[in-house]
């Protein structure tokens, strides 16, 4: 039985993970903790609710070190003396600058890398000791293609040169915390979940969210200390070779 944290899960991608964790067989996930920065979104309430106690929702405000304390203290108790198993780092922000970059403003830029960037090392740092005392040893980073340097000129057509920064600058905390914990036996990887359609994604995004997530649990579910370190794309049948911006062929992504 594991028991996994998810950051920014009272909508998107956070929610839908959620909701697609909990109604796996509870061998599988014995508990879900659900992180949001204020109170739990009506849909989040609901999950919460009909849960039976495998939703805990976790009060949370990744950019605020004092919060993520309180947070960590509050799993710990609902854990007892067991661990915690997986941490899915998901909380992002996106800004749109489309006067291009000269226009992105100082404090738009070290806002968003504070919540894409700094925040992920924020909630990773705080809860390694219950990750040390976990099972399955495993920190998911929530990154993108857009983060990709390989890919960047691909790209250019994306007027976020704020986001793209950011999770590029993910990607390499991925690789730091995945070199200096795999002794441990740590998996730490970033995974790129696809244009989805949420709030961030648009609804001109390629697939819908539940899609695209089933294929980011398909991923995870064969996680092995080779992947440790790596930056991994989802597989969707027929897409592997789809025109256009995005493929999703389930192999590893260059940085």
């Amino acid at each position: 039985m594991s028991t996994y944290l998810i950051t920014g899960a009272g909508r998107g991608i956070g929610l839908e993970l959620t909701k697609q964790l909990v109604k796996l067989d509870l061998e599988q996930v014995s508990k879900v903790f659900a992180t949001t920065r204020g109170q739990p979104s009506e849909a989040l309430s609901c999950l919460v609710a009909a849960s039976a106690g495998r939703v805990v929702h976790v009060p949370c405000e990744v950019t605020v070190p004092a919060s993520i304390e309180k947070a960590v203290a509050l799993v710990g108790v609902e854990l007892a003396s067991d661990g915690l198993d997986v941490l899915i780092n998901n909380v992002g922000a996106q800004s749109v600058n489309p006067d291009g970059i000269c226009s992105m403003g100082d404090t738009q830029f070290l806002e968003e890398f504070d919540i894409n960037v700094v925040s992920v090392h924020r909630m990773t740092s705080a809860l390694m000791p219950l990750l040390k005392k976990g099972n399955a040893k495993t920190i998911i980073n929530m990154s993108t293609t857009l983060g990709s340097i390989y890919h960047a000129s691909k790209f250019i057509i994306a007027p976020t040169p704020a986001y793209k920064i950011t999770k590029a600058a993910l990607n390499m905390l991925t690789v730091q915390y995945a070199l200096e914990f795999e002794k441990e036996g740590f998996t730490v990887l970033a995974i790129s979940p696809g244009w989805l359609k949420t709030d961030l994604g648009s609804s001109y995004a390629d697939l819908e969210v539940e899609s695209g997530i089933r294929a980011v649990l398909q991923l995870m579910s064969g996680v092995t200390p080779e992947m440790n370190g790596k930056f991994l794309n989802i597989h969707v049948p027929g897409w592997e070779k789809a025109a256009g911006l995005n493929q999703y062929d389930g192999g590893e992504i260059p940085w």
